[in-house]
């Protein structure tokens, strides 16, 4: 998932904000140690939207003046896990029943800072009909 970020500079810091989460705000010392912070920014706040059993908006898009920010794979496949429970309105207790698992256990599958197995997420994707799938892309 790639989302875009507006990068400005303040008082010998890059200051870094969110156009599709406005509340989200971060900085770094340079460009590298901002775009840095912003992945750890938004993992927080998607995290949190997560917990509050919110909509996870989808990327408008990166335009121009805009960085992009890519989320590490994993997240990226929780939150599309989240996605799936929410169109098929599958909440984490009738996925924990579904799959024969502990409720803890679909608590770590949807936490964006526990490093799940691919298996399980697969599981979890197979019980709402979906698939997951991995592509591997040349570096930018």
């Amino acid at each position: 998932m790639v989302y875009a970020v507006k990068l400005t500079r303040e008082k010998g810091k890059v200051l870094v904000s969110f156009p599709d989460f406005p509340n989200v705000h971060t900085y770094g010392d340079d460009e590298q140690k901002a775009l840095t912070h912003a992945v750890d920014a938004l993992e927080t706040m998607l995290m949190a939207m997560i917990e509050d059993r919110e909509e996870i908006p989808a990327s408008r898009g990166i335009r121009r003046g805009e960085k992009a920010i890519t989320l590490p794979v994993l997240s990226s496949a929780k939150l599309e896990l989240y996605r799936a429970m929410r169109t098929a309105k599958v909440g984490k207790a009738e996925l924990a029943r579904r799959l024969h698992w502990h409720l803890p256990q679909v608590d770590r599958l949807l936490d964006l800072a526990h490093a799940s197995r691919l298996d399980q997420l697969e599981a979890a994707f197979r019980t709402l009909g979906k698939e997951l799938k991995i592509e591997v892309a040349d570096a930018a």
